[in-house]
């Protein structure tokens, strides 16, 4: 048997800008211990940060490679989602990290889904024209070539926050909103791009299993909504919202509903256990599967921090870990 083991975990803005509070090097000595302590051999991170090192040069993952050098980590492959310039985004990029080979990587972003249009209703001045609802972030594609020659899929991904988005003429401050429809406006907006890159998500896996129906699928990633909110249950595809136990073979199984319920969190907002970061797998993957674990003791809580203008050295999200026993 080959032991696999994939983890998910958002690293809060990971970057290495001076003065920042904490500083980086405080950072990197609490992230770097924890990521050994979670040895994945396939690794899913968000909000990994890129940073400028030469002028008019693509920006690079300097404060990433920081943090994996001199660890377990440093030697893996490595898939990196890219922005509008073809290098990395300044902010938020996702990273899938692995032990074995990657034979495929693309990014996928408003390709199977095209972007809905939409005419402002509260905006001031009145919109004279619709707009394209663009997702705010790609879905990032790995496929993993496994050491009994069989290909791990893997899908990456960092859906849209619940919080409103921009609506021109309805902001007084960044955090502060002029009328209550257009803070519902922008809600809705807000909504409409989690739920289809959600659909995005989806998509793709059922294309990964039209190629092949015994395919061994993972995905991964802050989801930004709970286990029976819209995004989450449009990419397992229960059979009981399907209605057609047909389609059972091509649900995801949510590993973390094996976790108690009493530590089934990976974020903590003003007391409130959540749990936004998912990892869900294939039928043929799930039979495979041996151990599921959360680290989040010690998890800080993300509304207090927020209130007292504070960040953490670590993250406001809690890893996620799944462990599988594949046939060699």
């Amino acid at each position: 048997m080959s032991r696999l083991r994939i983890a998910t975990f958002n690293l809060e803005n990971l970057d290495d800008r001076p003065g920042a509070d904490p500083s980086f090097a405080d950072r990197l000595g609490v992230l770097r211990p924890l990521m050994q302590r979670i040895d994945a051999d396939v690794f899913c991170l968000q909000e990994v940060n890129a940073q400028e090192t030469e002028k008019r040069q693509p920006r690079r993952f300097a404060a990433l490679d920081a943090l994996l050098q001199s660890s377990s980590y440093a030697g893996y492959h490595r898939a990196a989602s890219a922005g509008s310039g073809g290098g990395p985004a300044e902010v938020h990029n996702l990273v899938t990290l692995s032990r074995w080979p990657i034979a495929e990587q693309r990014q996928i972003r408003n390709e199977l889904v095209r972007p809905p249009r939409y005419r402002l209703a509260s905006a001031i001045p009145p919109a004279e024209r619709e707009i394209e609802v663009t997702w705010d972030r790609p879905l990032l594609y790995t496929a993993v070539a496994l050491p009994n020659g069989r290909r791990l899929h893997v899908l990456n991904l960092h859906l849209r926050a619940p919080l409103a988005a921009f609506i021109p003429g309805q902001k007084l401050a960044p955090f502060v909103w002029k009328t209550v429809g257009g803070w519902a406006e922008g809600f809705y907006l807000s909504t409409m791009k989690r739920t289809g890159q959600a659909l995005e998500a989806r998509l793709f896996v059922d294309r990964l299993f039209d190629a092949d129906p015994d395919a061994l699928i993972a995905v991964a990633g802050d989801l930004n909504a709970e286990a029976r909110e819209t995004p989450v249950r449009a990419i397992y595809g229960d059979p009981e919202d399907t209605g057609n136990e047909v389609l059972a073979e091509r649900a995801l199984s949510p590993i973390e509903a094996e976790v108690p319920a009493d530590r089934r969190f990976s974020v903590l907002h003003h007391g409130l256990k959540l749990m936004l970061d998912h990892l869900m797998v294939s039928v043929q993957l799930k039979r495979a599967h041996r151990a599921i674990d959360i680290f989040n003791e010690g998890l800080p809580d993300e509304y207090v921090a927020w209130v007292k203008g504070e960040q953490t050295a670590g993250s406001f999200h809690a890893p996620v870990i799944a462990e599988f026993d594949l046939p060699d």
